[in-house]
């Protein structure tokens, strides 16, 4: 018998060697998909009806500072020097490891309400967000933040967390845990001290996760100090592989994107905090033609103000469209892939796709919407028309975290009130 039948649904598997189903069945066992069809002579503990609905992988957040949900909507609107120097930093210099974790578990709660089922963070007091993912449900890959300032002490100390961290938290949650390390930036970091962590993650088989020319401002900060930007510097060191996720990537050259190319490197795409905080916008559309595999992701809430991968798809496909002044750039099937396969590769998780034999990372979306009505093209209709509001149900590793509408396992009132004043209490010790 298996454990979750999902029948009568529209079926967007995302396989490159696979068609859609229009009215297609999906069986879970033991954590995967066992069989995609018409139909199945299976029977199951669960049997959801989601005629109406689209079955699809669930989405891929490869780029978050998860437990920054606490700072939505804190400092908005300002300019990134004073918003970070003024408001961001002094607030973060007051964090608690109870903040993180009740931040970290508020972004989980927000994103299996949004479809998002896996994720990459960055950030500090991580032990409290692997918990917070434990306890969600979810699958994450996560790493402490490095950030050593030129400073061989700091640097050190650092380093011995991030590694503390990736060696204790590896394959934990049933396996739903991966480790990474995070050295924030080229302009926060040293090349001595990214050789040395790069050095690291390669005797523990760990990925790395950083930062790279979100702004203009580090791009002429690099070529004062090396002569040459962040990325012909990483590739100098020999950071960059297919292990390496770098976030932004948004003052790039056609020879820098030729680099990240030849190396594999993988691209987290965050087009509403780039245009939040006027970083630029990123040359995705050539990446995409060149062959880099570039993903999506949202950045934290104090830059974005909300997880919903939904919106960040949306946005992807209309910035690119208007930048290169070409309709037809980004279309919405590419951006699906860019937010399921992509990320799932770039995170290097067995999901991004609904496959037998895949695990059963996957959602379902509610199309009986006034908003959503009528249907001529289900991807089209995912892309621009639909939120992160329209899933009715969400679940990863072939659990179920969320069903019709209601969180499953968690109390969402006291994850939301919680959250609430740990956010109140921080803000008021900052300004102190």
């Amino acid at each position: 018998m298996a454990d979750i039948i999902i029948k009568n649904a529209y079926v967007l598997t995302m396989d490159p060697d696979a068609g859609d189903l229009k009215n297609g069945t999906v069986v879970i066992e033991d954590g995967k998909i066992t069989e995609i069809g018409e139909k199945t002579k299976e029977s199951a503990e669960t049997v959801i009806d989601a005629k109406g609905s689209v079955v699809m992988p669930g989405l891929v957040n490869t780029h978050t500072h998860a437990a920054m949900t606490l700072f939505r909507g804190y400092a908005d609107d300002l300019q990134l020097a004073e918003w970070l120097e003024k408001h961001i930093w002094p607030a973060e210099a007051q964090l608690t490891a109870e903040d993180v974790y009740k931040g970290s578990l508020l972004a989980c709660l927000e994103m299996i309400r949004s479809g998002t089922t896996s994720f990459a963070d960055m950030y500090f007091f991580m032990d409290e967000t692997a918990k917070a993912v434990e306890a969600s449900g979810l699958r994450a890959s996560l790493s402490h933040g490095l950030i050593e300032l030129w400073n061989k002490e700091k640097g050190e100390t650092d380093l011995k967390e991030g590694k503390r961290f990736v060696r204790a938290w590896q394959g934990a949650a049933g396996g739903r845990i991966k480790t990474m390390y995070g050295p924030h930036a080229p302009n926060t970091c040293s090349d001595e001290f990214l050789a040395k962590v790069k050095e690291e993650a390669r005797k523990d088989g760990a990925g790395l996760h950083i930062h790279v020319l979100e702004t203009e401002a580090e791009l002429l900060a690099m070529k004062e100090r090396y002569g040459k930007c962040s990325v012909h510097m990483l590739d100098d060191i020999g950071f960059f592989g297919p292990d390496v996720l770098a976030a932004h990537c948004v003052w790039l050259s056609d020879g820098d994107i030729e680099i990240l190319r030849k190396r594999g490197v993988n691209v987290s795409h965050n087009p509403i905090s780039n245009m939040k905080l006027a970083s630029g916008t990123a040359p995705i559309y050539k990446m995409l033609e060149r062959g880099v595999n570039v993903s999506l992701g949202t950045d934290g809430c104090a830059s974005n103000n909300n997880l919903d991968l939904f919106e960040e798809m949306k946005t992807a496909a209309l910035l690119h469209k208007l930048n290169t002044g070409n309709p037809t750039a980004l279309p919405a099937r590419q951006v699906l892939k860019m937010a399921t396969v992509n990320g799932a590769k770039a995170l290097g998780t067995e999901t991004g796709m609904l496959k037998v034999g895949m695990k059963a990372d996957l959602i379902i979306v509610d199309m009986k919407k006034p908003h959503l009505t009528p249907c001529f093209d289900v991807p089209s209709q995912l892309v621009y028309s639909a939120g992160g509001s329209d899933i009715r149900t969400t679940i990863v590793d072939g659990k179920v975290l969320m069903d019709d509408y209601r969180v499953l396992v968690m109390d969402e009132q006291k994850v939301i009130e919680e959250a609430q004043k740990a956010a109140e209490e921080l803000v008021s010790r900052a300004k102190a």
